[in-house]
C-alpha cells in the first residue's frame, strides 16, 4: 500500500519538458509542436507526463510506460483522452509505430516513493523485504536470487553494476551467511552484512549504497533495457523530434553518452572507400544538471545528468 506522506519531486522537471518542446527558429514553419506525440517512457509519479499535458493542445497525445504497478494506479487517475498508459518497461518501446513521436523522455531515476515504502526493499535504511523489482506482479526478487547465486556471479554483479572495489569480499560474505545461517532475507540483514563486511568508505556513504545499487540494476536488467529503449528511440522518433534523457549515476550516463556519440557521426563502410557514408542519426544539443537551488531543495537531484539530443532527417 503507498503512503501519501511518500511524496516524489520530479528532477528537472521543466528542463526537461522544455527540452522536449524547443523548436529552433529554423523549423519556425513547421508543425506545432503542441500538437505532436510525446512518450514518457518512464511515468513514475506522473511529474513529467503531467507537465507535458499541460503544454499539448488538443490534437497533442502523450503515450507513458511503466513496470511499476503502483505508478499504473498513478496513471489511471488521470483523466485525459490525450494520456495513455502501458504497463510494460520501456523496453517496448519498439512496438510504437516507426516516426510516430515529436519527442521521447526518459526519466531513469528510482521514484522517491518506492525507496521510501520499506515493502519494495530498494533502501537500506528501512527494514523490509529484499525484493527491489521494479514489476512485483513478476520476475525474481533480490533475495530469491542471492538464495541460490553462487560466489562468482554475485560478485560481478556487485562488481560491475555498483563499481564495488569490496565486490568479492561482500560475495564470499554473503555466501558464508547462507551456509550457515540461511539465505538474507530483508534489507536491513543485507546492510549489515555489508556494513560488517566493508571496513572504508566515502564521508557521509552508507557502505551498502554500491551494493544495493547493483543489486537493483541486475535484478530489473536496467542498463540492458535502457539499451534497447534508446536503439528504439531511434526508430520512434520523427525526423527533428527530441531525445531526453535523465540519469542518475555514472553506468547510465555512460550508455546514454556513447549512444548519442556514436549516432552523431557519419558512418564509412571500410570495405567500400569510395561510397557514400551512412548519414548521422543523432545531433547532440546539450548536457544540463541540475541547478544549486534545486539541489538544496532536493538533495537527490544531485546526481542528475540530462542529455539532450535531436533526430537528424535521414
Amino acid at each position: 500500500m503507498e503512503n501519501s506522506a511518500w511524496t516524489h519531486t520530479t528532477v528537472l522537471l521543466n528542463e526537461a519538458v522544455e527540452a522536449l518542446f524547443n523548436k529552433p527558429a529554423a523549423q519556425a514553419d513547421g508543425p506545432d509542436p503542441a500538437d505532436g506525440t510525446y512518450v514518457d517512457a518512464t511515468f513514475g509519479r506522473g511529474g513529467h507526463s503531467r507537465l507535458i499535458l499541460s503544454r499539448l493542445s488538443p490534437q497533442g497525445r502523450l503515450i507513458a510506460f511503466d513496470k511499476d504497478p503502483m505508478a499504473i494506479a498513478e496513471a489511471q487517475r488521470i483523466a485525459d483522452p490525450r494520456f495513455v498508459i502501458r504497463h510494460q518497461g520501456f523496453r517496448h518501446l519498439d512496438e510504437l509505430p516507426p516516426a510516430s513521436a515529436s519527442g521521447v523522455l526518459m526519466d531513469l531515476g528510482v521514484s522517491s516513493p518506492q525507496i521510501d515504502n520499506p515493502e519494495r526493499g530498494f533502501s537500506f535504511r528501512f527494514e523490509g523485504p529484499l525484493d527491489m523489482r521494479m514489476d512485483t506482479t513478476r520476475g525474481q526478487s533480490v533475495a530469491q536470487w542471492l538464495a541460490t547465486a553462487e560466489t562468482k556471479q554475485i560478485a560481478e554483479v556487485i562488481r560491475d553494476y555498483g563499481e564495488e572495489r569490496f565486490a568479492g569480499q561482500i560475495a564470499k560474505a554473503i555466501v558464508a551467511r547462507r551456509q550457515e545461517r540461511g539465505p538474507i532475507s530483508t534489507t536491513t540483514e543485507l546492510a549489515q552484512l555489508v556494513a560488517d563486511t566493508v571496513k572504508t568508505r566515502e564521508p557521509g556513504q552508507n557502505p551498502a549504497t554500491r551494493t544495493f545499487q547493483a543489486f537493483r540494476i541486475f535484478i530489473n536488467a536496467e542498463l540492458e533495457e535502457l539499451q534497447s529503449a534508446l536503439e528504439a528511440s531511434l526508430d520512434v522518433l520523427q525526423p527533428g523530434g527530441r531525445l531526453v534523457v535523465i540519469s542518475f549515476h555514472s553506468l547510465e550516463d555512460r550508455i546514454v553518452k556513447q549512444f548519442i556519440a556514436q549516432h552523431s557521426r557519419e558512418v564509412f563502410d571500410r570495405r567500400a572507400p569510395f561510397a557514400a557514408p551512412k548519414p548521422m542519426k543523432l545531433l547532440a544539443l546539450d548536457r544540463i544538471k541540475p541547478s544549486a537551488a534545486e539541489v538544496a531543495g532536493n538533495p537527490r537531484a544531485r546526481s542528475a545528468i540530462m542529455r539532450v539530443a535531436v533526430r537528424t532527417a535521414v
